[in-house]
């Protein structure tokens, strides 16, 4: 049954090509310059790049349909920001500069303190154009700039910090945990007795953002010149830093561009090199680059006219696309090498095609349904690098079988005539048992297979490491290694981290990457002040029994580990004790709402409650949790998790919300759509496995490859410091591609071997592969081995996992799957074609050399595999 599906697809899809390729063979000129009218038009798309890049990281790096977006819509629904600032009360992480000042001593000294009111002074100084100074911009309560707590207590007095005694999380119930970090405590565990840090934060007004923008600039322009404190350390840091930061991190590669592009034209000639002046492909090697740069050009330009949002993971994109393309001509090339040279160009251009026809279908179907499949993912980046890839995978295809085709052509002409590759000079045959000069002499073949003369290379994995490979003691050996490599992917699998931390998406020199550095060390005892929101419009705060179902609810969130004891801001309990007070019973409707509306102006609490007096009806509410010691991604994910449980298994409804949980969103569904994303690619490649390779045992063996490749690499990523984020997961689902490649073909060489024995299906397998596999993996980490010097994470991590990717993906290729094949001898069957038990390596030579004839003449289309 599987080889009549095989037969099926592969049989009319070998002839199309074959006719196809008489085509571009007879008409060469049509399909060289089509491609490249086509390109120069659709990369007019280019000029809309400016327009379509989308760089909002909060847009690009979160789950579009995280839960956090849709609390964000009722927070700010239901308790709009007024005129009274209150950065608790934010729902947004605001429009704000910040200072930390840090010192190597005590920074609780009068000296320090007076350089610490120097900044601030400095700070409220700057003036941006004309009028915009910090006291028209700042966010306000009762009229007056919000300020920092810890210079409210010394009276921006720096003397006054001697004699202060500070209380430390709480100083007169102000919280401090934010602004003075690196604290040491005295023996009553109250009093600072040092500190290390303090933070001091400028919140402008929301709703101006030219104005606030272009102070917040002339901000980081004051600090970046200026190193503003001698005996100090400064680092700083704006609400838009993140954001213009990360626009600057692409550029750091464009460097790397004209860098990528020389390796791989010259992997690519020196793979494609011959002492033959004539056999020589240099040119065809050139083209075949070109052919790639074309197929980035016409994608990227199509999308870009479509009005796709251009991600900036986008720009990895090109340098995996080089060497993809590359690979389709190593193919290419391959095949026409086996072609008669005594045929004319269009019968030995539709041979070519023949032989390459389900080869490079196949690489291409399953690379890009890899990265279409992408598309599911909730992450727009990863959607939007996905979409671009692969239709760039797309048009490697099309240009390879029209531009490269036809330019394949134009070099046969010049073989068929014997000219010089360099110079288009006639030159003379070589003569038998002469000299020959390599520069005036070319065109030499085999005199049997009447193909062009073999590589050495091809020789070697036959005779040496084939035979080396299949021997018993080696089996055993690779059976260890194996062993030892699943057991290091396992353990690393259990190491990894999720969430990718927001100062890596800055380039390593900025200066956000101090400031983040700087707050982890220092600010990490106190995490985020969270909101809790009763977003029941019917509950009856008045009525006890209601007010003890909120209690218990309300102490199991004290019970979390992450939470402060005695620290949570709650209007009702301040509200009860109020009423306490006056002795008024808070227990009646009626009364209850005739008191209320004086409690909030004098405590400050209204910005709490979304109500209607008339109605006397609180639509919702909200109090503070403040949370402690989150230091890590795995604190970050834990915090979130408990308490969302929480709150949904409390009676009654309550929402939890910060600012920093839409980026924290990311962890709740990281690892379902990579496993979603992975599961249905890999049932997709099974079924075209089971659609092109003849025997289904050998398709279980490749759906075991791609889990034991996606294995390997999410392991030892872990151990390499890569987390598991939106950029890694990009990556993981490249890795089912190119392990489909890698294994999908050596099970197919071997099924279609007409050997006898499994050791022998495998040499002859290997023989036939082994070079091209080299070829395709050493241009494929040509195209992304740059980017290890990249100086941002993203691009850094690209590099990373792809090199994984192919390292991997070759080892499974060559080593791996041709061993674990020779133990299970049923995906190797004893060929029903030849009779002769005789091993190849055994024959004579003129029987060896009728043989290998024979074996040319039989049309195996993976004979000539392209890694990927």
């Amino acid at each position: 049954m599987g080889s009549c599906n095989t037969n099926c697809v592969e049989k009319p899809l070998s002839l199309g090509f074959r006719k196809f390729g008489r085509c571009v063979g007879k008409y060469p000129w049509c399909f060289f310059i089509l491609p490249l009218i086509i390109a120069a038009g659709l990369g007019g798309g280019f000029y809309f790049l400016s327009e379509r890049e989308s760089n909002d990281i909060e847009e690009q790096f979160t789950p579009k349909d995280g839960l956090a977006k849709a609390e964000r819509t009722f927070v700010k629904d239901n308790f709009p920001t007024t005129q009274a600032f209150s950065q608790l009360r934010l729902y947004t992480e605001g429009t704000y500069a910040s200072l930390i000042i840090t010192s190597s001593a005590n920074i609780l000294t009068v000296d320090a303190f007076r350089e610490i009111l120097d900044l601030d002074g400095k700070v409220k100084k700057i003036t941006a154009g004309n009028s915009l100074t910090f006291e028209s911009l700042c966010a306000k309560t009762g009229n007056k700039c919000m300020t920092n707590n810890i210079l409210n207590i010394i009276n921006y007095n720096a003397s006054q910090i001697a004699d202060t005694a500070i209380n430390y999380p709480l100083n007169n119930n102000v919280f401090l945990g934010t602004e003075i970090g690196g604290v040491t405590l005295k023996s009553d565990n109250l009093t600072i007795e040092s500190a290390k840090a303090i933070r001091l934060y400028y919140f402008l007004k929301d709703k101006i953002t030219n104005e606030t923008d272009e102070w917040l600039l002339t901000f980081l322009n004051v600090f970046s010149e200026d190193p503003a404190s001698q005996t100090l350390s400064v680092s700083y840091f704006t609400s838009m830093s993140r954001q213009e930061e990360f626009k600057k991190s692409p550029k750091t590669v464009i460097k790397f561009f004209s860098v990528t592009y020389f390796l791989a034209i010259f992997i690519s000639v020196m793979s494609c090199l011959r002492l033959d002046c004539v056999r020589n492909k240099v040119w065809v090697a050139t083209f075949g680059v070109l052919s790639a740069g074309l197929a980035v050009l016409s994608s990227f330009g199509l999308l870009l006219l479509c009005g796709m949002p251009f991600a900036m993971t986008v720009a990895t994109s090109p340098f995996l696309i080089l060497g993809i393309g590359v690979d389709d001509m190593f193919i290419m090339i391959s095949s026409w090498q086996k072609t008669n040279v005594h045929d004319d160009v269009e019968k030995r251009l539709a041979k070519t095609y023949e032989e390459a026809a389900v080869s490079i279908t196949i690489t291409t179907l399953t690379d890009v349904l890899a990265f279409y499949i992408g598309l599911m993912s909730s992450f727009p980046s990863v959607q939007s690098f996905c979409i671009y890839t692969g239709t760039a995978i797309l048009f490697c295809y099309i240009y390879n079988i029209t531009f490269f085709g036809a330019f394949l052509a134009f070099n046969g002409r010049r073989e068929k005539s014997n000219r010089h590759w360099l110079t288009c000079m006639v030159v003379d045959h070589p003569k038998p048992d002469s000299k020959n000069s390599i520069c005036s002499v070319g065109g030499a073949y085999d005199p049997v297979t009447e193909t062009e003369e073999e590589m050495p290379v091809n020789s070697f994995f036959k005779t040496h490491y084939g035979p080396f490979l299949t021997k018993p003691w080696t089996k055993v050996g690779v059976v260890l290694i194996y062993a030892v490599y699943l057991a290091g992917s396992v353990y690393g699998c259990i190491q990894m981290k999720e969430g990718i931390e927001l100062k890596n998406l800055a380039p390593d020199n900025s200066y956000v990457a101090k400031y983040y550095d700087n707050q982890g060390e220092y600010f990490s005892d106190f995490g985020p002040n969270v909101m809790v929101v009763i977003k029941d419009d019917m509950f009856q705060y008045w009525n006890e029994s209601a007010r003890q179902e909120l209690n218990t609810c309300l102490e199991q969130f004290q019970k979390l580990d992450m939470v402060a004891t005695d620290m949570t801001t709650f209007w009702l309990s301040y509200y009860l004790q109020y009423g306490e007070k006056v002795n008024v019973s808070l227990s009646v409707k009626s009364t209850f709402f005739s008191n209320l509306r004086l409690f909030l102006i004098v405590s400050g609490f209204s910005q709490d409650l979304n109500l209607s007096y008339v109605s006397q009806r609180i639509y919702a509410s909200r109090f503070f949790v403040q949370t402690v010691n989150i230091r890590t991604a795995v604190d970050e994910k834990n915090m979130l998790n408990a308490f969302r449980q929480t709150a949904e298994d409390c009676s009654v409804p309550l929402l939890v919300y910060h600012p920093a949980f839409i980026y924290f969103d990311q962890y709740a569904v990281i690892i379902s759509n990579t496993i979603q994303n992975v599961l249905v690619a890999t049932l997709v490649m099974l079924c075209i496995s089971l659609l092109l390779i003849p025997n289904p045992l050998c398709s279980l063996w490749v759906t075991f490859a791609i889990a034991s490749v996606i294995c390997g690499v999410a392991g030892f990523m872990a151990l390499w410091d890569v987390n598991l984020d939106s950029i890694s997961m990009i990556n993981l689902v490249i890795c089912i591609g190119f392990s489909v490649d890698f294994s999908a073909h050596i099970s197919y060489a071997c099924v279609s071997s007409k050997a006898n024995t499994a050791n022998e299906k495998v040499i002859d397998a290997l023989y036939n592969l082994g070079y091209p596999i080299i070829q395709g993996a050493v241009s494929t980490v040509a195209g992304v081995v740059v980017l290890a010097a990249a100086e941002s994470y993203i691009f850094r991590t690209f590099f990373k996992i792809m090199f994984l990717v192919i390292l991997f993906g070759a080892l499974h290729g060559l080593v791996f799957i041709p061993v674990f094949l020779t133990f299970f001898g049923i995906c190797c069957k004893k060929s029903e074609v030849t009779n002769d038990n005789e091993p190849i390596e055994e024959l004579s030579e003129r029987s060896r050399s009728a043989r290998i004839k024979e074996m040319h003449a039989y049309d195996n289309p993976y004979m000539n595999y392209k890694r990927s």
